[in-house]
């Protein structure tokens, strides 16, 4: 019997992050969308302070957010604010949204891996913010990188498991 839970992560722009947790074992959907905002419905073209994010839903009985946030530290640079690659701007700011105590702790616990390991070039700065709302994209950025394979992305594996 599945053990469904959501994951809310940010982390530059949403496609990349898509296109790579899409196919992680335990996922069983993800959706691109806005997280931790100014406007209730925003869009590509206006959303201020939110960030271009992606709720992921998994099965726990397959996998833990404790790996999934290693994932998110291996497809991403962690260590740059309000940027990744040539995306620059609050919307690629590398974030957790937490939606309770235990998300925190393993997110804290996986930061301070994470730091511990120096294999970014600087200190993690990943936000962790409370879970509010998500707002899903419109359709046209949903499975963008499925629809458009030779599309933009700045996200790839970097490393092996930080667990």
């Amino acid at each position: 019997m599945e053990n469904l839970k959501k994951a809310y992560v940010a982390g530059g722009c949403f496609w990349g992050m898509e296109d790579l947790f899409r196919v992680r074992p335990g996922v069983k959907d993800t959706e691109v969308g806005y997280l931790g905002g100014l406007n209730d419905n925003p869009t590509y073209r206006n959303h201020p302070n939110h960030a271009e994010g992606l709720e992921i839903t998994y099965d726990a009985n397959e996998t833990s957010y404790s790996e999934i946030l290693d994932y998110f530290f291996r497809i991403h640079d962690p260590s740059t604010v309000d940027r990744q690659g040539n995306d620059r701007g609050s919307s690629y700011r590398s974030a957790l949204f937490i939606q309770d105590d235990e998300q925190r702790s393993d997110a804290m616990e996986m930061i301070r891996i994470v730091d511990e390991s120096k294999r970014w070039p600087g200190k993690v700065v990943t936000t962790l913010e409370p879970f509010t709302k998500f707002w899903p994209a419109e359709d046209d950025h949903q499975d963008y990188l499925v629809t458009y394979p030779n599309g933009y992305t700045c996200h790839f594996e970097r490393f092996g498991t930080f667990l």
